[in-house]
């Protein structure tokens, strides 16, 4: 049997009514923002965007800022824009180069150089990539006003002795090819500024000649197998980038120290288990980024918010290499994988130097690759 409620003000009623229908309006919005910034929602909705990614062949690269997943936009409308802005930039850059001082290859149809070639020895540029070729010939040494040699992503094996006589070259990269050996006459190459052999795969060492190119800024030895710093390396007195990530590094050299101008230093998928003190000393270093998996010790300071350091601990969560019958698939599996690998880490590098309002931080993210 209900209750009996003399009412004098239906308004009362109503009133009341009204209270409790804004309180539970109020609580279900609180509710649909804590879902909406809850970890599990989170989650969720980077999955949806990764199976969206995944059932249109768009690489995760696409898709990532700062090492997580980005949600913020829609993902075909950010592939959009960045495709446009790629293409903006090639073009300009294509603008840039169409000059006769610079000559450009590219496409598998091509297994050698033109003979042709070998005429246009007023060239200062090549840039070859992407083709099959595997021998770079030994007239390149009649190109004597050559400034930049730029191969990345060919099949060369060897790289001749006659390279040492481009004695204006300025840049030289080797990147993803087949290189297991650099020629000691590259060292004759004084004026030589930038330097990557990165992805070669098969790279132990660098010879002990090249510690004459004093004029060096930027070197890039990346995903090869160094076990070690090369000690031309250490001598490269006015070097301020530094690339040894993906080798076998086992610890650092107590020297590091020697090279007092660097400013950036890559060393993420190694196998450091400490940070010598004397990367204290490294008084312009700005960026340090290493793998944190194996880690026991490091400088306390390096995490010192006073320091303008910014010191990034990635966790490689490397993925188990399932030996296949074919070697070579194998070896090119590897090289498109640690290609990838470099333009996830050089977009995120990029995007830690934008926040430079912040003046110092430790990042530690997970980082896991898949191709």
């Amino acid at each position: 049997m209900g209750h009996k409620v003399v009412v004098f003000d239906i308004s009362v009623i109503r009133a009341l009514w009204e209270t409790r229908v804004k309180k539970h309006k109020a609580w279900q919005k609180k509710e649909t923002e804590r879902l909406e910034k809850s970890a599990l929602e989170k989650i969720k909705e980077e999955w949806n965007f990764v199976a969206e990614c995944r059932r249109k062949g768009i690489p995760q690269a696409a898709y990532c800022k700062n090492g997580f997943v980005d949600t913020s936009v829609r993902l075909l409308e950010k592939i959009e824009r960045n495709t446009l802005a790629r293409q903006s930039s090639l073009s300009k850059e294509r603008d840039k180069r169409s000059s006769a001082f610079v000559f450009e290859l590219s496409g598998e149809q091509w297994t050698e150089l033109p003979d042709s070639l070998k005429e246009q020895t007023h060239l200062k540029e090549w840039h070859i990539s992407n083709t099959l070729i595997q021998i770079i010939p030994t007239y390149i040494e009649l190109f004597q006003a050559m400034r930049i040699l730029d191969l990345p992503k060919n099949q060369i094996s060897r790289l001749p002795a006659e390279i040492g006589r481009l004695k204006n070259l300025q840049e030289l990269n080797v990147s993803f090819n087949r290189l297991k050996s650099i020629p000691p006459e590259l060292g004759d190459c004084e004026n030589l500024e930038k330097l990557d052999c990165s992805g070669n795969l098969e790279l132990t060492e660098l010879p002990f000649e090249l510690s004459n190119l004093k004029q060096v800024t930027f070197v890039d030895i990346s995903a090869n197998k160094f076990a070690s710093v090369p000690i031309c390396v250490l001598r490269m007195c006015n070097l301020q980038w530094l690339d040894l990530s993906n080798n076998s590094l086992n610890d650092l050299p107590q020297d590091i120290d020697r090279l007092e101008e660097l400013q950036t230093f890559l060393l993420y998928k190694n196998k450091l288990t400490y940070l010598p003190y004397a990367l204290l000393n490294l008084k312009k270093l700005t960026l340090l980024v290493v793998s944190g998996d194996h880690l026991v010790e490091l400088p306390t300071a390096l995490c010192d918010s006073s320091t303008p350091l910014k010191f990034v601990s990635l966790m490689d969560n490397p993925l188990d290499n399932t030996q296949c019958q074919d070697d070579v698939k194998v070896m090119e599996s590897e090289r498109d994988r640690q290609c990838f690998d470099k333009e996830f880490l050089k977009a995120y590098i990029e995007d830690v130097k934008e926040r430079e309002s912040v003046p110092s931080y430790t990042t530690k993210v997970s980082f896991s690759l898949q191709l």
